[in-house]
C-alpha cells in the first residue's frame, strides 16, 4: 500500500502539536489525513473513519487517559503509533500489552514522524502474521484431534485398520467436496448423538 492510499487518522487534543504531526504526515506523501481534536466518543469516530493507521498524540497523559486509550489500542486491531512527552516503565509495558506498534517517549518532531509511522505498520503486520500463524496452528492440532478420534470410531464399528479409515475420511470428503476435518466432525458429532459405541 502507497503512502499516498493510507487514511491516518491523527488524535490529538493540542493543535498546535497535530498540526506537527499532519505536516510530518503530510511531507511524506500522506493525503488522507484526519485529525481529531475530542477524544470524547472516539470509538465512534474510528468506525466512521475507517483510518489504516492511528496517531495518538498526548501531552501530559494521566493514568486514565493512558488506560483508555490503551482500551483503544485492543480494540481497533489496527497499527497505532502513540507519542507521550513522559512515561514511566509501567506504562511503557502496558502500551506493549495494549498492542500499541510504536510507543514514543519525548520524540515528536516533524521529521521523525515517517519512519515512526512506517516501523508502527511493519510491527503491527509482523505482529499479525505471528498471531495468524499461531491460529493456524492451533486450528491445524484441533484438525488433528477430531480426525483421529473419527478414526477410531470407524474402526471401533467398522471394524477398519487405521489407514482404511482415514482412507474412507478422504473418500468421503473428496465425494462431497468438503474438508476431511468436517467430515471427521460430522461423524463425531455424530457419534455422540447416537450414544456410546459398543465396546466404548
Amino acid at each position: 500500500m502507497s503512502a499516498g492510499s493510507l487514511t491516518i487518522l491523527v488524535i490529538d487534543e493540542n493543535r498546535i502539536r497535530a498540526s506537527i504531526i499532519e505536516a510530518g504526515l503530510r511531507d511524506a506523501g500522506h493525503i488522507h489525513v484526519t485529525v481529531v481534536h475530542d477524544v470524547a466518543g472516539i470509538a465512534r469516530r474510528i468506525t466512521e473513519i475507517e483510518p489504516d493507521v492511528i496517531v495518538i498524540d498526548l501531552q501530559n497523559p494521566n493514568r486514565d487517559m493512558l488506560e483508555n486509550m490503551f482500551q483503544l489500542s485492543r480494540a481497533v486491531k489496527r497499527p497505532i503509533a502513540m507519542f507521550v512527552d513522559r512515561s514511566d516503565q509501567a506504562s511503557i509495558e502496558a502500551a506493549v500489552d495494549a498492542g500499541v506498534s510504536a510507543y514514543v517517549v519525548d520524540g515528536l518532531k516533524k521529521e521523525r514522524i515517517k519512519p515512526i509511522l512506517d516501523m508502527a505498520i511493519s510491527r503491527f503486520n509482523a505482529f499479525s502474521r505471528m498471531a495468524r500463524e499461531l491460529e493456524e496452528a492451533r486450528s491445524e492440532l484441533e484438525n488433528r484431534k477430531v480426525i483421529d478420534r473419527a478414526k477410531g470410531i470407524l474402526m471401533k464399528s467398522r471394524g477398519l485398520s487405521e489407514e482404511a479409515a482415514y482412507a474412507l475420511l478422504r473418500k468421503t470428503a473428496m465425494n462431497q467436496n468438503r474438508k476431511i476435518a468436517e467430515i471427521a466432525q460430522s461423524l463425531v458429532t455424530a457419534a455422540g448423538l447416537l450414544g456410546p459405541l459398543e465396546g466404548e
